[in-house]
């Protein structure tokens, strides 16, 4: 490792020297405009839908009886594009705020113009903060940190509001519940300090979720009977829309639901919520052509022709987040008709097969995933075994994004 750096940093070392020794572009004939292309016609891409995203803030506010909205948009907005789902959410007034779990893309937020609180559910340094509350950011806190919130504070001459995350059960971040009352009293007794917010998230085990939520409540009655004000208090994700509405408390904090996907499949027949996919994974045949019987298609000839049939391949892989378990039963649409995606997906094709007949030809729209029943994430996850989490969060952040 250690050879490889100093022959990385000799070599920027050697490049003034080597760049003098070069013609320059500017002194070289034009023979060709530079290309002006993008993305080719057949790339795939993600389309957003506007309207299904704002009836799914509707529906969650009806739900928890328009209490405010703090709406989830880490991993990317869930594949939509961290400021995209911003944008398109902000003007909403049932969204009281956003949060994310990346310092770069709360940066992002403000960045794009974003003016709604903005909440940093991620780690952070010193530096970090900051830029953080420069920029009107809140940090998320669960340990001792006291003086260095003075200090940053005092440099910047402005209040720091965070929110506390308190640990129930779930074991990732968030200081103890029996630990929590010396931080909570520590950071509230700090004039640099206005906590803002008080959090936790649940381990999603029903049984263990009530004794969760009394660990949290109750340290929270604990410390308001002593006059300490703890901000909003939030524990609700998605799946607690469904299962806890004792849990909703002063605010709600979404991420799945807001995109229209239902994370646990069965929640789709309750009739709790009725949600919209807001996201869609689409491209364009890029071949069509007829297997003779016995021909093969995949690597390691995964896919064996048992009579002559039509198939069609679709630039779209696990390179640009199309699970590799497709291909154990998921079902793609062409023309308003499903088919089978068959063989392997690798990184950057998948094939389906399309039948006897010769029914879909190059250039055909592919939906691999939208809110038309049969094609919702849900259905992909059903059919294959994704994860709808994965179908989205993993889509390729370099996939054009279209708001239709």
């Amino acid at each position: 490792m250690k050879s490889s750096r100093r022959s990385f940093l000799e070599a920027g070392l050697a490049l003034p020297a080597l760049l003098h020794s070069v013609p320059s572009l500017a002194d070289a004939p034009q023979t060709e405009k530079p290309s002006t292309s993008k993305d080719s016609s057949f790339d795939p891409w993600v389309e957003i839908d506007k309207e299904n995203l704002r009836h799914n803030v509707l529906e969650i506010s009806r739900r928890v009886s328009e209490r405010p909205i703090l709406a989830v948009i880490k991993n990317n907005g869930y594949g939509t594009g961290v400021a995209n789902a911003a944008q398109l959410l902000e003007p909403q007034t049932e969204i009281l705020g956003f949060a994310v779990v990346k310092f770069h893309e709360a940066i992002t937020l403000r960045d794009a113009g974003i003016r709604k609180p903005v909440l940093l559910m991620g780690p952070f340094d010193e530096t970090n903060l900051e830029e953080a509350v420069a920029r009107n950011i809140m940090p998320m806190i669960y340990t001792r940190m006291g003086p260095v919130l003075d200090k940053v504070a005092a440099k910047l001459q402005k209040n720091i509001a965070p929110h506390v995350c308190v640990d129930t059960g779930i074991g990732r971040v968030g200081v103890p519940y029996y630990q929590a009352a010396p931080l909570i009293r520590d950071l509230a007794s700090r004039k640099s300090v206005q906590i803002q917010g008080t959090m936790m998230t649940f381990a999603e085990d029903m049984d263990f979720d009530k004794e969760q939520l009394r660990r949290f409540q109750d340290t929270c009655g604990a410390l308001e009977k002593e006059g300490i004000a703890l901000g909003k208090k939030h524990t609700a994700s998605s799946f607690t829309l469904f299962q806890h509405p004792d849990a909703f408390l002063d605010m709600v904090r979404p991420g799945m639901a807001i995109y229209g996907i239902y994370s646990e499949n069965e929640f789709r027949h309750t009739g709790i919520l009725e949600l919209r996919p807001a996201i869609g994974l689409k491209a364009r045949v890029v071949y069509a052509k007829k297997l003779r019987k016995g021909d093969s298609a995949g690597y390691n000839r995964a896919y064996m022709a048992k009579d002559d049939v039509w198939v069609a391949t679709l630039p779209v892989g696990h390179a640009d987040g199309w699970p590799r378990v497709a291909a154990k039963g998921a079902k793609v649409r062409i023309n308003g008709v499903l088919y089978p995606v068959i063989a392997s997906v690798s990184a950057s094709h998948c094939i389906v097969e399309i039948g006897s007949e010769e029914r879909v030809k190059i250039g055909d729209t592919v939906t691999f995933f939208d809110g038309q029943a049969g094609s919702r994430p849900e259905d992909v996850s059903a059919a294959c075994g994704a994860s709808v989490y994965d179908l989205t969060m993993h889509l390729n952040p370099l996939l054009p994004r279209k708001i239709v």
